[in-house]
């Protein structure tokens, strides 16, 4: 099953909807925001969608005005001229790994299920998790965990796995084992979800394609298009923020004679939007998303 789509209302109104217009899914997932964006829109409107996940093709959308591309989203201006769906209204994009790759063992997302150690979010691409772990540097494992996991602990863990590493660590109870002596009893399931995202994010390069897609929104975004993004941890948000205040991941203000700052975006939102208590209590797994909006000027 896919996950309750996170800020699926404030999200459509975020979009402001033009019913004749272009829109894009980057994380189509089960097409919950996908099959909302549809019902706003008319005959003339088209959306584009976009994942990676060779599983999300299941849930594609019988529906004309539907295309859905099986790639990750940092190849987004090609894809949108190759379907002639350029320039666009609007774009959605929730950053969220959902329900269905963290409830299939096999996946290897999970740190409540025995699976391989694979953690890719297309399965046909890439090194596993497992690779990552067996042959990276003791240093390199610690900046990954330092870095994508904000753990005090990472050189501890770090260690603890190179350690562990001369019998190969293949799955995840292998990989929790490795590192049992690292986890304090009380936080157990927060360090393991912290180490778990900070080797998902590595193997994924998913900063790298955060950024990459944040530096093509501008241009393919029609002027007063909308771009509305949930994000659901720190790294992300920073970025996200960033370029939606300055028109760049690094949030660098630049100026013009006047003073006048040169953005191609404002913001909608001068702070995310986060779940209500109804929304928490429905789809725990919200409790971290952060909604921000931004129009192109």
């Amino acid at each position: 099953m896919y996950h309750q789509p996170a800020l699926l209302h404030e999200c459509i109104e975020g979009l402001s909807i033009n019913p004749s217009g272009i829109y894009a899914d980057l994380t189509f997932g089960g097409g919950g925001h996908s099959r909302e964006i549809l019902s706003k829109l008319n005959a003339d409107g088209r959306l584009i969608a976009f994942d990676q996940d060779e599983d999300s093709i299941e849930n594609t959308l019988d529906d004309e005005r539907f295309t859905l591309v099986n790639e990750n989203f940092r190849y987004l201006k090609n894809f949108l001229r190759r379907h002639k769906a350029f320039p666009l209204d609007g774009i959605l994009a929730d950053l969220g790994i959902s329900s269905h790759q963290i409830d299939t063992p096999e996946r290897g997302f999970a740190t409540r299920f025995e699976g391989p150690l694979d953690m890719r979010m297309g399965r046909n691409q890439g090194s596993t998790a497992a690779q990552m772990v067996n042959t990276y540097p003791e240093e390199k494992l610690r900046s990954v965990f330092q870095l994508y996991g904000e753990l005090s602990n990472a050189r501890q863990l770090a260690a603890a796995i190179v350690q562990a590493r001369t019998n190969p660590i293949t799955t995840t109870t292998e990989l929790k084992e490795s590192i049992k002596s690292c986890l304090p009893s009380n936080y157990e399931n927060k360090i393991l979800a912290q180490i778990f995202q900070a080797i998902r994010i590595e193997i994924n390069d998913e900063m790298g394609a955060l950024q990459a897609m944040l530096k093509q929104c501008a241009d393919v975004l029609k002027p007063g298009g909308r771009l509305v993004i949930i994000s659901y941890h720190s790294l992300e948000d920073r970025l996200v923020k960033n370029y939606m205040k300055s028109g760049n991941v690094e949030g660098t203000l630049e100026k013009d004679f006047y003073g006048n700052i040169l953005a191609p975006l404002k913001p909608v939102t001068r702070k995310p939007i986060t779940p209500d208590s109804d929304e928490l209590a429905s789809n725990p797994r919200s409790r971290s998303a952060k909604l921000r909006i931004a129009q192109k000027i």
